[in-house]
């Protein structure tokens, strides 16, 4: 009977052990490989050939009431044909300030910042989307996917962005492997 019970003992702890081992991921290291919150990609076109792409001219984005910019890359870029945007994880809507033509005007005195003014045309962009999270590993957690997604131009009078489309009819943002929205202008 010792022996019986020595053998279900053995048994019983290879079986927790394998176990252990096979639940327990391979690294608690999030590799950069994996994919977590995707970004929303935009491409330009032109409004007048739909089909071919449209570069901006001296670009800037910023968050609205943000005082940071998105990026460096956006603060003046010449010929720019698409944006890579971060959405809010803790909300359902994200804006943008997009200026084309961007330029600081120093007003003819360059020391003095105080009556510098703004050239350009800047639109407001409204993103509104519905939030998922998937859980990705225990390393990296969780990831957030935007479902429903909607660009809304703020119309001010003078749009420089004539027309927002989705690449699909029901867009969802699950990576970054290809533009998910079209603006003409």
């Amino acid at each position: 009977m010792q022996k019986h019970s020595q053998i279900l003992s053995y048994c019983l702890l290879l079986l927790a052990l394998a176990f252990m081992v096979h639940s327990c991921e391979r690294d608690d290291i999030c590799s950069n490989d994996t994919e977590t919150t995707p970004r929303l990609i935009i491409r330009f076109y032109d409004i007048a050939n739909p089909d071919s792409f449209k570069n901006i001219q001296d670009v800037r984005v910023q968050g609205v009431d943000n005082d940071e910019l998105v990026s460096s890359d956006y603060n003046g870029t010449k010929d720019l044909d698409s944006l890579v945007l971060p959405l809010k994880t803790t909300d359902m809507v994200t804006e943008y300030r997009i200026h084309s033509n961007y330029a600081v005007n120093n007003n003819g005195t360059p020391d003095d910042t105080s009556d510098d003014f703004i050239e350009g045309n800047e639109d407001i962009i409204r993103i509104e989307y519905a939030l998922d999270q998937i859980y990705v590993s225990r390393a990296c957690g969780y990831k957030s996917i935007f479902e429903n997604v909607e660009i809304l131009p703020q119309d001010d009078g003078d749009n420089w962005i004539q027309y927002v489309q989705p690449v699909n009819d029901i867009q969802t943002i699950e990576n970054e492997r290809a533009a998910h929205f079209k603006i003409y202008h």
